[in-house]
């Protein structure tokens, strides 16, 4: 089941999509404010949460865990308390965000033997124990965002989005368990203060913005206020990955989409997305992929 709606509010509009799959539900949203402020969320649900920032700043305070948690764009974390109790206050007037609410017993039947910190998350659930599986959040990794996008995207229909969206949402709790855990034993060396990791995001989404004309790192060093040293490490540091290298798998994702959700050619997408020629596009979409554009579009 798929549901679309706009809420419109005094303080600002929210745009969502809510997927549900076997019990499990999984929701986009866009929020667009005209102001900052604080408002309350509850829920009586008895479920496991799995959250992804996407982009905007916020704090939020967790009622049952007694935290708060001061977040900018790109992170994730996984959570339990029946109820769930939180106060949120947006810090951007744009907020983009993804979540996954997986029934309890479900969640238990995947993890108790999986690692060891998702064994203890499962034994405070058991217990009925407020609790977060890390108390550092981890980083929104390429990964991540692509399987986030395969599930705002979905073309399948009936019995395959069905198949497609329960795989997606056990993949996303992999790789969130998997970023959580190497984010609770890693000591971040260049980005020490928060005011750093948030210019690395801030270099994160510019990336994004300019996919088709992608900035110099020194461009790039200018607008967020950091030494192209730092920019470089920092960022590698946060995304576990270079700065071009996470450009380029941006682009590439884009592409094979554009490819198998729309009627644009490759020369197309090679020129909207700023390659200097269709051959440059193609060898780099057989590096990154292993097979042509060409055998996308033609085995969709």
């Amino acid at each position: 089941m798929e549901e679309k709606k706009v809420q419109t509010y005094n303080n600002g509009t929210i745009t969502s999509t809510v997927w549900e799959c076997d019990g499990i539900r999984m929701g986009h949203a866009l929020s667009s404010f005209n102001e900052c402020f604080t408002f309350p969320a509850h829920s009586d649900t008895d479920v496991i949460r799995m959250h992804f920032g996407l982009k905007g700043d916020y704090i939020f305070e967790y009622k049952q865990l007694n935290t708060m948690y001061d977040l900018n764009g790109g992170h994730h974390n996984i959570m339990y308390s029946h109820p769930f109790d939180i106060i949120i206050q947006n810090k951007t007037l744009s907020l983009e965000t993804f979540g996954i609410q997986m029934p309890r017993e479900m969640f238990i039947e995947f993890t108790q033997q999986a690692t060891d910190q998702l064994k203890r998350f499962s034994e405070n659930i058991i217990n009925g124990k407020p609790c977060m599986l890390s108390e550092k959040w981890g980083p929104l990794e390429t990964s991540i965002q692509q399987a986030i996008a395969q599930i705002i995207h979905c073309k399948y229909a009936g019995h395959f989005k069905k198949l497609f969206l329960l795989s997606k949402s056990i993949e996303l709790l992999v790789l969130s368990a998997e970023s959580c855990q190497a984010a609770t034993s890693k000591e971040n060396v260049f980005l020490k203060r928060k005011t750093d990791k948030e210019k690395i995001v801030a270099v994160r989404d510019l990336l994004i913005e300019r996919l088709d004309s992608p900035p110099s790192l020194s461009e790039i060093a200018r607008a967020v206020g950091l030494n192209e040293y730092k920019l470089k490490r920092g960022f590698k540091e946060e995304f576990n990955n270079t700065v071009f290298g996470y450009l380029t798998d941006q682009r590439l994702q884009l592409a094979h989409r554009y490819l198998r959700d729309t009627g644009k050619t490759a020369a197309e997408i090679s020129a909207e997305l700023g390659y200097s020629t269709p051959q440059h596009f193609n060898n780099a979409f057989k590096k990154k992929f292993g097979f042509t554009p060409f055998s996308v579009r033609n085995n969709p």
